[in-house]
């Protein structure tokens, strides 16, 4: 998550993260992850954090996922709210969300280590 905390509710939905707490935190959180083959970037707050690029819109960053990197995948926010955005863009679920799932299945075959020892 951008923030650790909930920021509170706004007129439309929760309101921004808070602009300290991924400067604050990110940091030293993922130097502990070492291993991180895949990120998924949810939200335009963590698009907006992680990926410098020219596109203006979420849809547009989402839209072309593929040149975030293979390691990265720009998603929407899995909201109730966002069931429009989902209707009028079918190409997601026809797209990305096959891709998602592709990468997803690799990166478990490819990691035979039990999860528990």
């Amino acid at each position: 998550p951008m923030g650790f905390c909930y920021p509170g509710k706004g007129k439309s939905g929760d309101l921004p993260p808070r602009p300290e707490c991924a400067p604050t935190w990110h940091g030293s959180l993922l130097s502990q992850l070492p291993d991180i083959r895949l990120t998924l970037l949810i939200g335009q707050y963590a698009q907006n954090h992680y990926l410098q690029d020219d596109f203006r819109t979420l849809t547009e960053r989402v839209q072309n996922f593929r040149n975030a990197g293979a390691a990265i995948i720009p998603l929407p926010h899995p909201s109730p709210r966002n069931q429009l955005w989902l209707k009028k863009n079918p190409w997601f679920e026809a797209e990305v969300i096959p891709e998602l799932q592709a990468r997803v299945r690799a990166l478990l075959q490819a990691d035979s280590s039990p999860l528990v020892s």
